[in-house]
């Protein structure tokens, strides 16, 4: 049981080729099914998270893979809605804006580890995540939805606040690597 957080981690890990795939799968089925295991794994980044703190089950391996599951997911959702046309020119920024942020906060993680310090997960860097969740969530489902039902525009909204979120929060991780930078022995 103490191993489950680590395996709901990985499980994030091996669905997204399966929601990968469904891209090249015609018809609204794929566009829901992609949407349901998308909305399955974003629920399990939550749950794993709790179980690892109420069990007292957090691991070296927890820590690592579950930040690498989460921008895994996120990144190859967002390339393939880009990939698709499944975002308006605007949607791609916000996308960019998302996936520069990660590969910035990526590496001052890393070169902050060769000093010694830790650069904690914010609580609003963890509503950004909620908001990229929901926000993909709504643009995997978009055209399949409904008639009258704005998921394009509510997905949209999403992802632009979600980029709003992240380009704060990597501004405030950037902030506090660089006087740790500043302070370190060169």
């Amino acid at each position: 049981m103490t191993n489950l957080p680590n395996i709901l981690t990985l499980s994030r890990i091996v669905v997204i080729p399966l929601i990968v795939g469904l891209f090249y799968v015609p018809g609204d089925a794929a566009r829901w099914l992609a949407f349901a295991l998308f909305t399955a794994a974003a629920v399990t980044d939550f749950i794993d998270g709790w179980l690892a703190r109420r069990m007292g089950a957090t691991s070296a391996m927890g820590r690592f893979l579950d930040p690498i599951a989460d921008k895994l997911l996120v990144a190859a959702v967002l390339v393939m809605l880009v990939s698709a046309g499944g975002l308006t020119a605007a949607g791609v920024i916000a996308a960019l804006v998302i996936l520069l942020r990660e590969v910035l906060v990526a590496g001052l993680r890393e070169h902050l580890a060769e000093l010694g310090v830790g650069l904690p997960v914010s609580r609003l860097a963890k509503w950004k995540t909620a908001a990229q969740m929901i926000a993909l969530a709504l643009l995997l489902i978009g055209s399949a939805a409904p008639a009258g039902w704005p998921v394009q525009r509510s997905g949209e909204a999403c992802l632009w606040l979600a980029a709003l979120l992240t380009a704060v929060t990597g501004w405030d991780y950037l902030r506090t690597a660089l006087k740790h930078m500043q302070q370190a022995p060169s």
